[in-house]
């Protein structure tokens, strides 16, 4: 959800082609100006990988949210509601696929996120609900893009808050965790075939 990965809740199973490392809730959570995920929430997921590619060429992909369909398999659509590069106050529209859970069926999520907080190469927070048939996930998405040696280390956090996501906690943050790994590992494979 925006971050929500919302890229998030896909239904693709992670495999072990990012190596994701997993926060423990005594890390501290990842912030883009000061700016994190949503501390109340019981639905969360942290994880990171390092991409062997310019930090310009990971960071236009991430950036670039029309052409998220062409390289990541869980977005059916993505569209720029404004012009110009991606900015604070940018919004963005896009839907993914959602498997059933216990508490919900299949379904498409229709997201809108609103960029927040964005430093240049550097990390991009957005929020914003993902909404399909009844069901409302508010999310918030952190990215932080930090260059070390023979790549960047791409981390991403992400919160969901909503009654149905609530009611079952651990199949949500399966989903999501299956969300972002899948993003991650997408992000790193289109990265790296750049160059």
């Amino acid at each position: 959800m925006p971050a929500l990965r919302l890229a998030l809740l896909a239904a693709l199973a992670a495999t072990a082609l990012a190596t994701p490392a997993h926060a423990s809730p005594t890390d501290r959570p990842l912030t883009c100006r000061g700016a994190g995920v949503d501390p109340g929430a019981a639905v969360r997921y942290r994880t990171e990988t390092v991409v062997h590619a310019p930090l310009a060429t990971i960071w236009r992909l991430q950036t670039d949210v029309a052409r998220w369909p062409a390289w990541q398999t869980p977005v059916a659509s993505a569209e720029r509601l404004d012009h110009g590069p991606l900015r604070a106050g940018s919004a963005f529209r896009w839907t993914i696929p959602v498997p059933a859970t216990g508490t919900t069926p299949a379904l498409d999520l229709d997201i809108t996120s609103t960029v927040r907080q964005l430093r240049t190469g550097s990390c991009l927070r957005w929020t914003g609900p993902a909404v399909a048939d009844g069901l409302r996930i508010d999310g918030v998405h952190v990215w932080r893009f930090t260059p070390v040696r023979g790549g960047v280390l791409v981390s991403t956090e992400e919160t969901h808050t909503g009654a149905q996501v609530e009611a079952d906690v651990p199949a949500a943050t399966r989903i999501l965790r299956e969300g972002l790994e899948t993003w991650l590992r997408e992000l790193k494979t289109a990265a790296e075939g750049h160059r």
